[in-house]
């Protein structure tokens, strides 16, 4: 997980296509500028950046069900929950699932857990575009084959 550059997924662990669900870990880093600010002597990880690591692992399952032809931006937030915090070394489990999908919109259901408990949950919708470019398009195909690769 790198906070500052919004690289919030480390390692994709599942993908089930007929399911329509993905599983992802992450760790939260020892260290990060985002810490400096939230908060000093208390680092915590923002809320935000909670919600930003289930759109990603939501964003990654939609183009894998489109095999990447188009891309996924976040539209909307719904039931979302914070409901633990969590800091620095925190290990964290991410699993998405589509609830809905056609019109150029997908809805998914998504949630964090942490040592095994519930830490956010929500409902995020999505409206889905034609990649801007082709340099991003191949950028993101190949940084999603890099979190399926197993660790060194």
């Amino acid at each position: 997980m790198l906070l500052e550059y919004f690289q919030m997924i480390d390692r994709i662990t599942e993908v089930d296509l007929e399911e329509k669900v993905m599983r992802a870990q992450s760790t939260v880093p020892d260290e990060s500028t985002v810490f400096e600010g939230h908060f000093p002597g208390h680092p915590l990880v923002p809320g935000v950046l909670m919600i930003e690591t289930m759109a990603q692992c939501s964003g990654i399952l939609i183009m894998h069900t489109i095999d990447f032809t188009r891309i996924p931006l976040l539209a909307g937030v719904k039931e979302g929950k914070l409901r633990d915090f969590v800091g620095p070394k925190a290990a964290l489990e991410i699993k998405a699932e589509i609830e809905h999908e056609g019109s150029g919109f997908a809805v998914t259901r998504a949630e964090i857990r942490s040592q095994g408990k519930r830490v956010a949950n929500a409902q995020l919708t999505f409206t889905i575009m034609p990649f801007p470019s082709e340099e991003l398009q191949g950028l993101i195909r190949q940084q999603v084959a890099d979190m399926k690769k197993e660790p060194a």
